[in-house]
């Protein structure tokens, strides 16, 4: 039996949702609370969001797994260079254990910092001035760098076979 031409409706919704829930995360990460003001009202909310987008985000992506490795995939498409062609199994992979560590660095930050008291259950206490004195925290803000990268590197692979190899492989995405 050939190899189907699309990626099962699921892992495509799971794909797109993610991708989007994702750079949403990294985007409230870095560019809210990363710059906000430990005094600022709305530091609290913007953390729980982030929070529950991490949480979400591991959810979803424990789901796309489980779907991932139980479906019929498309041939692995190729760039025609054998080190491009292992650099993209060895990132998709990678995209799987830095959302994996990500969550675990974030969930540790959380309890270290006294977080699900303050975030989740209204204790009253404030939210720590500064993150960077846990170093779970470091590894996250390392982590969120390098995932930001990864999709970078993601978008130019993906880039390259429409523009330059003209495959349509993003049509196995819709």
């Amino acid at each position: 039996m050939a190899p189907p031409a699309r990626y099962h409706p699921w892992l495509v919704t799971l794909h797109w949702g993610l991708a989007i829930l994702i750079v949403a995360t990294l985007t409230v990460g870095f560019a809210w609370l990363g710059q906000m003001p430990a005094s600022d009202p709305w530091r609290l909310d913007v953390l729980r969001w982030h929070m529950a987008g991490g949480i979400l985000i591991l959810t979803l992506t424990i789901l796309r797994f489980m779907i991932r490795i139980r479906t019929i995939r498309p041939a692995r498409a190729s760039t025609g260079n054998r080190f491009l062609d292992r650099l993209a199994q060895v990132s998709h992979l990678a995209f799987y254990v830095i959302i994996l560590m990500m969550t675990g660095t974030g969930l540790a930050t959380a309890l270290m910092a006294g977080l699900p008291a303050i975030v989740l259950g209204h204790s009253g206490a404030g939210v720590p001035v500064d993150f960077a004195i846990y170093a779970p925290f470091i590894a996250h803000a390392l982590l969120a760098t390098l995932l930001a990268n990864l999709i970078l590197m993601h978008l130019v692979g993906v880039a390259y076979h429409q523009l330059v190899r003209r495959d349509r492989l993003l049509s196995r995405m819709r």
